[in-house]
């Protein structure tokens, strides 16, 4: 929260505090409300208090509509939906969808058989990942052990790199490429 935010938060909370005091204090009859009304008349009688209360009125005015349509942590929050925020007393880490994306082409390109890869992560509203993964293959991989294997390495770098578990690594194999010496025979 900012601290302009803070300091009209105080400040609101201060003036909300007075009046429901006097108002207690109004109804259990230990202040007549002619007092109070008196108070009143004689604040907004002098110019100068009047001055200041109208100040007041319109910043509070001004800020209750700002605090009932605009949401201060809006910005924040979509910022959040592009990644995982991760929090601890030191401070906050963001990790966007687009470090694990690197992350699991980088894995994927680490396999021999696998090529032309392109990722897309999902996040839901409990921070669950699912990594989604469409490559092409080179023509002698063994699609069910190569994916097999991408799956189970890609799951344990993102642990390792970033200690966030992965729901699913879901892979789409598009193509199969055939290899360089059948390109030039052909």
């Amino acid at each position: 929260m900012k601290a302009i935010e803070k300091l009209t938060l105080v400040l609101f909370s201060s003036i909300m505090l007075v009046i429901s005091v006097l108002l207690c204090l109004a109804i259990f009859g230990w202040i007549g409300i002619e007092d109070i009304g008196g108070l009143m008349e004689m604040a907004l009688r002098n110019d100068i208090t009047s001055k200041i209360i109208l100040a007041f009125s319109i910043i509070f005015i001004l800020l209750a509509i700002r605090c009932i349509f605009f949401d201060s942590s809006a910005k924040e929050k979509e910022e959040y939906k592009n990644g995982i925020l991760l929090e601890n007393e030191n401070g906050k880490l963001l990790i966007t969808k687009e470090t694990i994306e690197n992350l699991v082409n980088t894995v994927v390109k680490g396999f021999d058989s696998a090529e032309d890869v392109t990722t897309r992560i999902e996040l839901d509203k409990e921070n669950n990942v699912r990594v989604f993964v469409n490559l092409s293959v080179k023509e002698n991989a063994v699609i069910k052990e190569l994916s097999a294997n991408l799956q189970s390495k890609i799951k344990e770098s993102i642990k390792k790199s970033s200690d966030l578990d992965v729901k699913e690594v879901n892979i789409k194999v598009k193509n199969i490429e055939p290899t360089k010496d059948e390109i030039i025979e052909a």
